[in-house]
């Protein structure tokens, strides 16, 4: 059966899958098992670099990259359209369309960008209308040991939730139509960068496992369309377990079954907001972030968080994994890891860590050779007991959007690990509104000299005169993220440095960044709470 175009539209951006797919790609952070230990000296080292250790480097390698990187210092510094060209190259904005010159939408429209460190990114993100229910979706994922999973549920998982959301007579319209050959009722409006691509070749194998998904809902029949929390909890456990079911079934297609391999084996976090009207839902599994920018009436911006991380940070998240596990607490949270390998406790994928050992032997010895080969997918946890130790189940907070309500930031963990919250919301809501509300500056324990301090004013003059010379929000924080320096302005030569560093080394210092940000409209906000008092 061909795949209908007009639900799965748009397939493709298929140049650049042979790009992603030609090699397996296990590098991440967030796997302490399979890090280079490398620690560079450097004015601007990154702070996750403590993060970094392995057990399949040979140390004589570790010593030729030391003295390869070391000994050979940065000298290549870029000019500031170079700076732009890179920060730009993957910016992407969208207006919400207005009707009869007015627009009516609480959303006055999002800009969203990404900034790789690693090659290829292992950063998602997604946005869209959804056409037969009211309400847009957008959301960034965060993708670990490859970005095979954060690829494929940053196509898939929009439709889940947007199908856990429709009434069962559109359901049945639906199945009536695939039953029939008649064109589909499109369900999702897409708003993707020309560099957001879908696998053209996974398509049938997706739509097949979606409508598997809707005819379920259809035999269900409760009667009652689910509301939107519930519609997004099981949207993420039936597509994580979708892609679990999918690698173990395997497929024909050797091409199709390295792949479905590959998304189960790799894994990947997601923070989701769903807004509709005055309605705003946030579902987060791991630790992206969602925070709400709220403009107090004096001007001064307020940073409300609307996602919690879930990590060893987290005090709940450790009480939650430690009960479901009572006779390994010793063991099931060490260094800060789960199992003291897995720094996120939700995600997508990373089935050994959900797999029993078993299993994931018998998968992996009758899989292709490319995964066989590959050590990670042979690497077995330890201390492993009780699996499955980790789940794709979201956190979801609910928010009811008032008119001092002005943005929302969905983000990776890249961003915060450079810049606090309030910090973050501050600069946006400068951005957008163009009012900069001026602290004294603070130099902290540094001996500051009056030709240094004259130079911290000047900065601060330059940078309020040149706050537009970014078209999209995101590429603003963005700019924040990675060149600010120790007084909060952005230093071009730092900002130079950090963006010519080589993609060997790039990892090293910074993560992925990946940011959308949300405006909402205070006059319709405003409009729809009159109209329920």
């Amino acid at each position: 059966m061909s795949v209908p175009s007009q639900l799965l539209f748009p397939l493709i951006r298929h140049c650049d899958l042979g790009r992603i797919c030609r090699s397996v790609c296990y590098c991440h952070h967030k796997h302490l098992c399979c890090l280079p230990s490398l620690h560079l000296p450097h004015p601007f080292v990154h702070g996750s670099g403590k993060k970094f250790a392995s057990t399949f480097h040979h140390p004589k390698d570790q010593c030729i990259q030391m003295r390869k990187y070391v000994t050979t210092p940065q000298r290549f510094y870029l000019t500031p359209p170079q700076v732009n060209s890179i920060l730009k190259a993957n910016e992407y904005s969208f207006k919400v369309p207005e009707f009869d010159g007015k627009n009516i939408s609480s959303i006055l429209g999002f800009d969203s960008n990404q900034l790789p460190a690693n090659a290829p990114i292992e950063d998602r993100r997604s946005a869209a209308t959804c056409l037969q229910t009211r309400g847009m979706l957008l959301g960034v994922f965060d993708g670990h040991a490859g970005c095979a999973c954060a690829q494929a549920v940053s196509e898939r998982l929009f439709y889940y939730i947007a199908v856990s959301l429709l009434p069962q007579e559109t359901l049945l319209e639906i199945e009536n139509a695939v039953e029939s050959g008649r064109a589909l009722l499109p369900i999702l409006q897409w708003h993707k960068h020309p560099n957001d691509y879908f696998s053209k070749e996974a398509s049938k194998l997706y739509f097949n496992s979606l409508r598997t998904y809707w005819q379920e809902l259809i035999d269900l029949n409760t009667g009652e369309t689910a509301d939107v929390k519930e519609a997004l909890v099981n949207a993420f456990k039936r597509l994580d377990n979708d892609l679990s079911l999918e690698a173990q079934v395997g497929d024909p297609n050797s091409f199709l079954n390295y792949w479905v391999l590959r998304v189960a084996f790799s894994g990947a976090t997601a923070c989701v907001a769903h807004v509709d009207g005055v309605d705003l839902h946030v579902a987060n599994t791991g630790d992206s972030r969602a925070l709400l920018g709220v403009q107090e009436e004096d001007g001064s911006w307020t940073a409300v968080t609307m996602s919690n991380d879930h990590n060893a940070q987290n005090e709940s998240e450790i009480r939650r994994i430690k009960s479901k596990h009572p006779k390994e607490e010793k063991s099931v949270v060490k260094q800060d890891r789960l199992l003291g390998l897995l720094m996120p406790f939700r995600a997508f994928g990373d089935v050994k860590f959900k797999w029993s050992i078993d299993l994931q032997k018998r998968v992996v010895e009758s899989g292709p050779d490319q995964l066989n080969d590959n050590e990670y997918t042979k690497f077995i946890p330890p201390n492993y007991h009780t699996p499955p130790y980790l789940t794709a189940k979201p956190e979801v907070i609910h928010h009811r959007l008032r008119p001092k309500d002005k943005f929302l930031i969905l983000a990776t963990d890249g961003l915060w690990e450079t810049m606090h919250r309030q910090e973050v919301v501050k600069i946006v809501g400068e951005y957008l509104t163009g009012v900069h509300h001026q602290q004294p500056i603070a130099v902290g324990g540094y001996k500051v000299t009056l030709g240094q301090m004259q130079g911290l004013l000047m900065e601060r003059r330059a940078r309020i005169s040149s706050a537009f010379e970014d078209q999209n929000a995101a590429t603003h924080l963005i700019r924040h993220a990675v060149g600010n320096n120790e007084f909060g302005a952005v230093d071009h030569e730092r900002l130079s440095k950090m963006l010519s560093l080589p993609e060997e080394l790039a990892r090293m210092y910074r993560d992925d960044i990946t940011i959308i940000i949300v405006q909402f409209n205070s006059h319709v906000i405003g409009a729809c709470q009159n109209q329920e008092q």
